[in-house]
């Protein structure tokens, strides 16, 4: 009787855990995340679909569900916007055309941060499924992290210094 009890307890919390799991999937806000992986759902059940890939320095980049006819800049944001180090004025849509070549978009978004009028084709980009938006940058080095290096730098050197000087008196 004792197996039969446990038997049920364990059924009960594995669906429990099962429904967790499902729920966490569907019940929400409109955007599902998949855990243990870059997997963004932001579809719209009422309206086709795509899948697109976000690379590089976004916030969050991986793979989106997103309604067809997003444009470049509503993708940007679902993934949470360039990242400080990200290079706006290099910003890259690759594109599979349908006789298998590979087609790049580049365009310069520090275009909607410093200049009162935008070009339509920064403006208008509408992705398609299968491209790659790719935010390239590089890290920037700010003083505060010149400042870190150096005194972590000098504090080595000063700790070595003093074991020298100890091993050395000994």
């Amino acid at each position: 009787m004792r197996v039969l009890h446990l038997s049920v307890f364990t059924l009960f919390i594995l669906s429990i855990s099962a429904f967790a799991q499902e729920s966490n999937l569907r019940v929400g806000s409109s955007s599902r995340v998949q855990a243990g992986g870059a997997y963004y759902d932001f579809s719209d059940p009422n309206a086709v679909n795509m899948k697109i890939s976000v690379w590089g320095y976004a916030r969050n980049p991986g793979r989106y569900i997103l309604p067809v006819n997003t444009s470049v800049l509503e993708a940007i944001s679902y993934a949470g916007g360039p990242n400080d180090d990200a290079l706006l004025e290099d910003v890259r849509i690759m594109r599979l055309k349908s006789d298998s070549t590979q087609e790049i978009i580049k365009f310069d978004y520090n275009q909607l941060l410093h200049e009162q009028s935008i070009s339509k084709a920064v403006k208008d980009t509408k992705l398609q499924p299968g491209d790659v938006l790719l935010l390239p940058g590089e890290p920037r080095f700010y003083f505060k992290d010149y400042i870190s290096i150096t005194v972590s730098v000098v504090s080595t050197l000063i700790s070595l210094t003093i074991l020298i000087i100890t091993i050395a008196k000994k």
